[in-house]
């Protein structure tokens, strides 16, 4: 099982981080999004490699076979565990693809690092760029529902991630698509995740501004949201950040819930390898 070592921003704790790395080409980094790991991809892995690209995925500190440190769950912190991945490995001309919460780390690792070994950009079912509502952000979440989620996650956090899951797939309007097994299989996931990880990554998503840092995201972007997101409305992120992102192709997808990784997955994987491919 494959591991990279990591220091903090302070540069006192070291954290491994597991990855898998599958097929020759150009490297596309998937960024997987909360609260799963990088076993949440297998259906883009297996496109992604078939279509002549390597394609590598990680577990964020504190989810899947990754360490569990006590701290150090921010934006700066997780955009410096992908810079320690890409040069790790020697990666040049990557495509970050960041699902959800992932988003953060992409749009975070090119305010940081610039455009430096990386190609283009994909967001899918992105938080970006704003989560909580705010005077000058009205259509986003209340700060008292994140504080509900905050308080669900410290007192019964295994019940709440089921269903959270529901809510993932819009599973009522999908059942055709998600089986109860993929919801077992997802909260199995979520569950054996660091409980400190989990609330500390949700503080984190909850409340980055991201509206100043779009204008860094100069590399072609890819932007992929469905209209029927219950998780992260589609007003309230890939909106906004498709009119803010200067070079990017938006793409919405009809029907579409927070997990189209797997409802859409066919649907995902065409728009994802034609701009691959671009």
């Amino acid at each position: 099982m494959p591991f990279i070592k990591t220091d903090d921003v302070q540069k006192v704790e070291h954290v491994h981080l597991h990855y898998q790395d599958c097929g020759r080409g150009q490297p596309v980094i998937l960024i997987h999004g909360w609260p799963l790991s990088h076993r949440m991809w297998e259906h883009q892995v297996q496109a992604i490699v078939d279509a002549g690209f390597r394609c590598i995925s990680y577990d964020r500190r504190g989810f899947g076979d990754s360490d569990r440190p006590w701290n150090n769950y921010d934006y700066n912190s997780l955009a410096l565990d992908l810079r320690h991945l890409i040069q790790h490995l020697n990666l040049w001309d990557c495509v970050l693809v960041g699902f959800s919460m992932g988003g953060g780390e992409v749009v975070r690792y090119l305010s940081m690092f610039g455009n430096d070994r990386i190609n283009k950009a994909v967001l899918i079912s992105s938080i970006i760029p704003m989560v909580k509502k705010t005077d000058d952000n009205p259509k986003g979440v209340p700060e008292e529902k994140l504080n509900s989620i905050m308080d669900a996650l410290e007192n019964k956090r295994v019940t709440f991630l089921a269903e959270f899951g529901k809510l993932f797939y819009n599973y009522e309007d999908n059942r055709e698509k998600v089986s109860e097994e993929q919801l077992r299989y997802d909260w199995t996931i979520a569950s054996f995740a660091s409980p400190r990880g989990t609330i500390e990554t949700a503080r984190a998503w909850a409340n980055t501004d991201f509206r100043s840092e779009l204008r860094n995201v100069s590399v072609p972007t890819l932007i992929i949201h469905g209209d029927a997101d219950q998780i992260v409305p589609i007003e309230t992120s890939s909106e906004q950040s498709s009119k803010e992102i200067r070079n990017n192709k938006y793409i919405v997808i009809k029907d579409g819930p927070h997990g189209l990784f797997v409802t859409h997955q066919e649907e995902l994987n065409q728009h994802l390898l034609s701009f691959l491919r671009q």
